[in-house]
């Protein structure tokens, strides 16, 4: 029988995964997960639980909320980052931990994705024509009755390439088959890259694969209009470089906004709300309502469930001291769904992102804080609100699948490949 030590390992998501080369996680594993999770915290307390994979490594596993502001204050040179590999670059001349925020990029992509996405700022310089190029692709969405998820990654890739490159990119599915080829290898086709557990013949294909992408979006680059993202950071010579972070960020937009749609979909009064705003909104680019929506179901489906960095030096966590390379674990979404620390953990709350302080809320971190912070957040809302918002101003959701409980506590995950809406005209 396994232990809950095992339990809780076996269940942490994608980054546990990769310590401990377990298979990709089923929905009661996650569920499995945060029990365990409670079951270590009832039986041990708070404190950092000291846990050790099947190939002898040891994880820290943080436990306390009140530990979660020091995961993500402490400087790169005590804590360095670990990223997903969802968020871990498959590309060489980039650092790893630069695409999602969890870990901050070094200094010059940091002023190139400064100049680009102008983080801190809600409505971004470009939103004028990014408004005008959502409301064109998002009728693509609902051209139909039925929305699911090979629809609205369609829309989104189309969206995500004029956002980055231009609308000369529109059509380019090649450009965006390849990126997604080289995400899916884990791979490090760039030039000098370090031989990987790949094989002489896979590397050789990543690295062609890596060559034309590259290539494709220099060529873009040349021609790139200002307000696209290219565009913004043309004085930076490693623009075309952040363009593959930027595309890999924007392709985690579909699920959220699906689930953000079916949860609006299960909540009659949200999505009436929702709607409102949709229509009424005097400053389309801000849709404080539907971004608190967006915030909310990344609370309860973050892109990136558990964070991990390592330990640079020996450090003190609660008197104990654990040495240099220690993994430190910090399970964002158990964490975030914890109904010890969250009042309705397990409800769509959208209210919530409404009060003084709730984005600096350390307990809940669809971003991250700190250094580490995603440096899109806030284009990345303003793009998926404004899409709901192109949705909902002519169309209501009339049934979904799976049917959730407006009730009840909702579901630990929500796979999207099994969601699909009903749209009825408003």
């Amino acid at each position: 029988m396994r232990t809950v030590q095992e339990a809780a390992l076996g269940g942490l998501g994608a980054l546990v995964r990769g310590l401990v080369g377990t298979r990709p996680r089923r929905t009661d594993a996650v569920h499995a997960s945060a029990d365990a999770l409670h079951a270590l915290r009832a039986r041990h307390g708070y404190a950092p639980l000291l846990l050790r994979t099947r190939s002898g490594r040891a994880v820290l596993v943080l436990l306390d909320p009140r530990d979660l502001g020091r995961f993500y204050a402490e400087p790169a040179s005590v804590l360095a980052a670990e990223p997903p590999e969802k968020c871990r670059s498959p590309y060489a001349a980039e650092p790893a931990g630069a695409g999602c925020g969890h870990g901050a990029p070094r200094p010059e992509p940091r002023r190139t994705d400064t100049q680009a996405l102008v983080p801190g700022l809600p409505v971004h310089p470009s939103y004028e024509p990014i408004l005008t190029l959502l409301a064109e692709e998002a009728r693509q969405l609902t051209a139909s009755g039925t929305l699911e998820l090979t629809r609205v990654r369609h829309t989104v890739d189309r969206v995500a390439r004029r956002i980055v490159l231009g609308h000369a990119a529109a059509q380019d599915e090649r450009l965006t088959g390849w990126l997604r080829q080289l995400r899916a290898g884990g791979g490090s086709p760039g030039p000098g890259a370090e031989p990987g557990p790949r094989t002489g013949r896979s590397r050789a294909t990543a690295r062609s694969l890596y060559g034309k992408a590259d290539e494709r979006i220099r060529e873009y680059a040349r021609r790139a209009g200002r307000d696209t993202l290219l565009g913004r950071a043309a004085g930076h010579p490693g623009a075309p470089g952040r363009a593959h972070q930027w595309l890999a960020a924007l392709d985690t937009l579909p699920e959220t906004l699906l689930r953000t749609l079916l949860l609006l979909g299960a909540h009659p009064a949200e999505q009436r709300r929702a709607a409102a705003e949709a229509t009424a909104a005097a400053a389309p680019g801000e849709l404080p309502w539907l971004r608190a929506c967006v915030r909310e179901s990344l609370r309860l489906y973050p892109v990136v469930p558990d964070l991990i960095r390592v330990t640079r030096t020996e450090t003190d966590w609660h008197g104990v001291r654990h040495p240099a390379g220690t993994a430190v674990l910090l399970p964002a979404a158990f964490h975030q769904r914890d109904p010890e620390h969250v009042p309705a953990a397990n409800a769509f709350v959208p209210g919530r992102w409404k009060g003084r302080g709730a984005d600096q809320d350390i307990r809940m971190a669809p971003f991250g804080h700190g250094a580490g912070r995603c440096p899109g957040d806030q284009l990345g809302l303003l793009v998926t609100a404004a899409l709901c918002a192109e949705v909902l101003r002519s169309h209501r959701i009339e049934t979904t699948r799976p049917v959730l409980d407006p009730v009840g506590p909702l579901p630990e995950t929500l796979d999207p490949h099994g969601i699909r809406l009903t749209l009825g005209r408003r």
